[in-house]
């Protein structure tokens, strides 16, 4: 099983270099990201889990819109991606589904900030995606978390796929920046090891950021970015399919594992 997904979040990556950017520059930049990953995965036709966070809910409105009709599950991924709080699980619950008129089932906190998961379960969350359970020194040092799915306090942890044994991370940026047989190679050993692989990717990554020396954005961040890593992903897509590995969402994941826990 193949548990893709995108974290849908105004672009945000300039400020973190201390340019200045604002918020509507950044849902522009976001927007064309989006339908580029959803024109891939119309192509293939394979669903995802887009989280989205509340601005970009409620400033890009069109483009919730195709996510939804294009059979896609919407979750949600705070509120503002700049200033994450450890309250924003609720607000961008309200935020998101009133915007798509969905119940949201699952939860990302911007940049894998942790969060309450008792609270988390009391606004109705079936689970949370915010781990990354990988060996790098700094946000995402997580040794003694699980590799794998588990429970807390009644929420199902759904952490991002890493290799087996060295823990490297296979989410967006390994796919920028290694080979691409390299990184395919790395994603079937994770899935011969768990069954299931979960891996996630960001709107801005689908833009042409190397025609933007003004963002100042890191080399390992552009590399292949825009039309390429639209080609990157779609080579992966049609990897994992011709190896007959289905694509279901989050909430398909917890229905399949944990279907009573739903109340």
């Amino acid at each position: 099983m193949i548990l893709l997904s995108f974290d849908i979040e105004e672009f945000d990556v300039p400020r973190e270099q201390g340019v200045d950017y604002s918020l509507e520059e950044g849902i522009l930049v976001s927007i064309e990201g989006t339908n580029r990953i959803l024109d891939v995965l119309k192509e293939n036709n394979v669903c995802a889990t887009f989280f989205c966070t509340g601005n970009f809910a409620e400033n890009a409105p069109e483009t919730m819109q195709r996510i939804i009709r294009e059979g896609h599950e919407v979750a949600c991924h705070g509120v503002d991606h700049w200033q994450p709080k450890e309250t924003d699980f609720a607000r961008s619950k309200e935020i998101v589904e009133r915007v798509t008129g969905l119940t949201v089932t699952g939860y990302r906190q911007p940049r894998m900030f942790p969060v309450v998961e008792s609270e988390i379960r009391r606004v109705g969350y079936r689970y949370n995606s915010s781990l990354n359970p990988a060996f790098i020194p700094g946000r995402y040092m997580n040794l003694r978390t699980p590799r794998t799915w588990f429970m807390e306090d009644g929420v199902m942890q759904i952490p991002a796929s890493v290799t087996p044994w060295l823990r490297f991370p296979l989410f967006w940026l390994s796919l920028h920046n290694l080979p691409e047989c390299v990184y395919h190679w790395m994603v079937r050993r994770a899935l011969g090891h768990d069954g299931y692989f979960v891996t996630y990717f960001h709107p801005w990554e689908f833009f042409e950021l190397n025609e933007h020396p003004e963002f100042k954005i890191p080399f390992i961040i552009r590399n292949h970015s825009g039309l390429q890593m639209a080609e990157r992903l779609d080579k992966l897509i049609k990897m994992l399919k011709s190896r007959g590995h289905e694509f279901i969402t989050y909430n398909d994941f917890v229905n399949i594992h944990q279907p009573d826990n739903n109340d």
